[in-house]
């Protein structure tokens, strides 16, 4: 039997979807976008943008995060019907983790079929730098939570989804093919790695003890988004890549402070190359 609850769910995520769809002008985006921490500017690059503020969309929530614009990019790119969130929703902003991820199952109603998911991240590995790319592999959930917990509504998606392929294999093979051939404004060649991604609650940054943990079970790199988005993307069929900024290191036993401007000042350095691997796989892959 559908709750009450289930039903508001369903509703919201049908009338949110309904508001945006009034404001594609015709077009049915088949990929979608997720921008993380100092990378939003992309979103600008989309041509004959329709932008739209979260705060117009039915049941949506806020971004409250500096880095997060907190709206819709919806037009072409690289020659493709796209729909871009310029800035996206956190577990420790205190929305409930179905709510961090309400944006995704909209985008599925609106006929996205690959997901691009980015953030800004702690690098874990001893052999990342600040300023590369990690294409992501695999994640490991830390937040204790997850957005399928409570009754599965099968409108949405199957009771147990298969997290085997979490992060197109394809898609990555893609991407990396599409990194060679880049370059930054100074010439420098893009440093694009792949790894583990730790999603933990935050907003803390983590301790050096836990840092050193993290490491140990197999984490890359570590950040407070993306795990929950991804769940709940692979729940409703999507297809996904991944894609961290790495801009501090993360190894405990070296730990300095860090603070989120910094977080940002990396990836604001590291968005010509980003943005050149975005468009070239949005231009590259097959749907």
């Amino acid at each position: 039997m559908t709750t009450s609850a289930e039903r508001s769910y369903l509703q919201e995520i049908q009338e949110a979807a309904d508001y945006l769809r009034s404001r594609l002008g015709g077009l049915t985006p088949k990929i979608g976008l997720v921008l993380g921490s100092g990378l939003g500017d992309l979103a600008e690059q989309v041509e004959n943008a329709t932008m739209v503020d979260y705060h117009d969309v039915p049941h949506f929530p806020v971004s409250t995060v500096e880095g997060h614009a907190g709206r819709f990019a919806i037009g072409m790119l690289e020659g493709k019907p796209v729909i871009v969130m310029q800035g996206r929703f956190h577990y420790y902003e205190g929305y409930s983790m179905k709510k961090v991820v309400f944006p995704i199952y909209v985008m599925k109603q609106l006929g996205v079929e690959a997901l691009v998911i980015t953030n800004a991240a702690g690098g874990l590995n001893r052999g990342f730098a600040p300023g590369d790319l990690m294409l992501l592999s695999d994640h490991i959930n830390m937040t204790g939570d997850s957005p399928l917990i409570g009754p599965n509504h099968s409108e949405l998606g199957v009771r147990f989804p298969d997290m085997s392929e979490a992060y197109n294999r394809d898609y990555r093979t893609l991407a990396k093919y599409i990194g060679t051939g880049i370059t930054g404004p100074d010439g420098d060649p893009l440093r694009l790695q792949e790894g583990v991604y730790c999603g933990i609650s935050g907003p803390t940054y983590m301790t050096p003890a836990e840092l050193i943990m993290l490491a140990r079970v197999g984490g890359d790199a570590v950040g407070m988004s993306t795990v929950g988005e991804v769940i709940a993307a692979r729940h409703a069929g999507l297809k996904v890549l991944g894609i961290s900024c790495i801009t501090d290191m993360a190894v405990g036993e070296e730990l300095e402070p860090l603070t989120h401007e910094q977080v940002v000042a990396v990836a604001n350095r590291t968005k010509p190359k980003f943005a050149a691997l975005v468009r070239g796989f949005v231009r590259e892959v097959k749907l």
